[in-house]
């Protein structure tokens, strides 16, 4: 609850994960667990009217909606460019993560407007030891895809996965909320479960914040300033590349794309270019997670780079790229 979780996908794909059915199925497997779940504990608001319970099944569906964007790339993001979807289909995962952050938003203001109504105008709740039962119940849920996905992230070697898992099990503390908030009002605080409901909201809150840094920086094509510098930095280790020069960085679904411009020998052959820009491609591709595609453009050493239009006395200029990997 102090620190929320990212809710990236980038930061919950690896190459282990990406590639692996088993972590597929398990993304799946234990997103329709915290949805069970969730659906659980919603036949219980229903029968105690605790609006810490409600604020904590909200917290689990908004939890497990962040999935949604994930399955999405699993899916559509595979498909092959298009003449008209010439870079693909990865940017429908940023359009599901709009629809995410949406219903996060909603949830949150639910949840925080019941509960502030209910710390006001407190009524006596229905079933505490039920409601206490619920709380526990929400904590083993997350518990359970917390262990599943810590015993499938590490049989596949998917660092993701396994820190996803450690995340499920944070989640659960706010359900061990809701069941110290019925001790509560058992002991005669009859404000403590309106309390523990606005302790939660508070939790939704900071991961709605949190998502909707990760989609706004996305959809503005931000990257951490410190990606750039390492692409600069292998790219300018490469035997005979003598300068490294116009890097862009963005994401594209949760795979990254890369340009650059790297300065050669001018008395290089093109032939001789295209082997040093395979080279810097195969290092990069190597040292920078999630990158996918690399788009080199080779300059001779000589000319500077320039954003202006290519003039007609220009010396020439020779673009390699380099397409994504298969």
């Amino acid at each position: 609850m102090l620190h929320p979780h990212s809710h990236d996908p980038a930061d919950s794909v690896d190459s282990a994960l990406d590639s692996s059915a088993r972590g597929i199925r398990a993304v799946r497997i234990s997103f329709v667990a915290l949805m069970i779940t969730a659906a659980a504990q919603v036949a219980i608001v229903a029968l105690t009217g605790s609006v810490a319970l409600l604020a904590d099944t909200i917290h689990n569906f908004s939890d497990a909606l962040t999935a949604i964007p994930l399955l999405i790339a699993f899916r559509l993001g595979r498909r092959a460019p298009t003449r008209r979807y010439t870079y693909g289909y990865g940017r429908a995962e940023d359009l599901a993560g709009v629809f995410v952050v949406l219903m996060i938003a909603i949830s949150a203001a639910v949840a925080a407007y019941q509960a502030f109504d209910r710390l006001v105008h407190p009524r006596p709740l229905e079933g505490l030891w039920l409601l206490f039962a619920a709380g526990l119940v929400g904590s083993a849920g997350n518990e359970l895809v917390a262990l599943y996905r810590v015993r499938e992230g590490r049989a596949i070697g998917s660092a993701a996965l396994v820190a996803d898992g450690y995340h499920a099990r944070t989640d659960g503390l706010t359900s061990l909320a809701v069941a110290g908030g019925a001790v509560g009002v058992a002991a005669g605080f009859e404000r403590a479960d309106a309390l523990v409901g606005l302790a939660i909201s508070v939790a939704i809150l900071g991961v709605l914040w949190g998502a909707t840094r990760q989609i706004y920086a996305r959809l503005m094509d931000a990257v951490d300033p410190d990606l750039v510098a390492a692409v600069e930095e292998h790219a300018s280790r490469v035997t005979d590349v003598a300068g490294v020069d116009g890097v862009h960085v963005r994401w594209i679904g949760h795979r990254l794309s890369a340009e650059l411009t790297i300065d050669t020998d001018p008395s290089f052959t093109v032939a001789s270019s295209h082997q040093i820009a395979d080279d810097t491609t195969a290092r990069l591709r190597r040292a920078i997670p999630h990158l996918d595609a690399v788009h080199i453009h080779v300059h001779p050493a000589s000319a500077a780079p320039t954003s202006e239009p290519t003039r007609a006395d220009d010396p020439p200029r020779a673009q390699v790229t380099t397409g994504r990997r298969t």
